[in-house]
């Protein structure tokens, strides 16, 4: 029998995203490029193991806001903030299985890039995303903030979240995502990161109930 893709070379795998057998050449070329690879894929797994996180130092520079500085104890006073935007994340992902990697990377960026001109010039402006899936992922966020906020002023009777920390923990998860995911188009590799680190949580979380779930990039 031969490869269900390139129908040349003999068939040596089972590929759950094509439903069929191919050839170890096009699994590995075809891999989270063309092919939807499903997370519980055994080919996808090996492939993943075997490969280094991507260094900050080998990314475009300018796409990760350089100029924006998280200090290691904006981490651990801004912990739930940080978990609420990745829960946000996680919420986008399990809500449409078209959602990959670039797709929260580009609704990080966009966000990431208003706040820093609201904090540095004090303009505000709308994120505008013809992509629809970018679009839901920036909802979200911006739910989750609105959630935060109204958790805040619950408990403490005023909101005190600054901008500026908004603006951190956005580029802080914009350089994880960047890290984490493999570049290739329909990657979910920062995708899966994110969902071992959330079973199946409802909504934001209060502090007593999320523990450390801070991943570093």
């Amino acid at each position: 029998m031969s490869c269900a893709i390139c129908e040349t070379r003999k068939e040596k795998r089972f590929c759950p995203a094509v439903h069929g057998r191919i050839c170890p050449q096009c699994c590995g070329t075809e891999r989270e490029v063309t092919l939807d690879c499903p997370s519980e894929c055994p080919y996808l797994q090996q492939a993943r193991s075997h490969e280094k996180l991507r260094s900050l130092d080998q990314l475009d520079q300018a796409s990760l806001l350089p100029e924006v500085t998280i200090p290691e104890h904006f981490l651990y006073e801004n912990e739930q903030l940080l978990v609420g935007l990745s829960f946000a994340l996680v919420r986008a992902a399990r809500t449409n299985r078209a959602i990959a990697d670039r797709d929260l990377v580009a609704a990080l960026s966009a966000l990431a890039q208003s706040y820093s001109t609201m904090v540095n010039s004090g303009l505000v402006y709308e994120v505008t995303n013809a992509n629809i899936l970018q679009q839901a992922v920036t909802g979200e966020i911006q739910k989750i903030l609105t959630e935060f906020r109204q958790l805040e002023q619950q408990h403490l009777g005023y909101s005190r979240l600054k901008d500026s920390e908004v603006l951190r923990a956005l580029v802080f998860l914009l350089r994880m995502g960047q890290s984490r995911t493999s570049g290739r188009p329909k990657s979910r590799a920062f995708i899966d990161t994110l969902f071992a680190q959330f079973p199946d949580q409802p909504t934001v979380m209060s502090p007593e109930e999320s523990g450390s779930r801070i991943i570093l990039p």
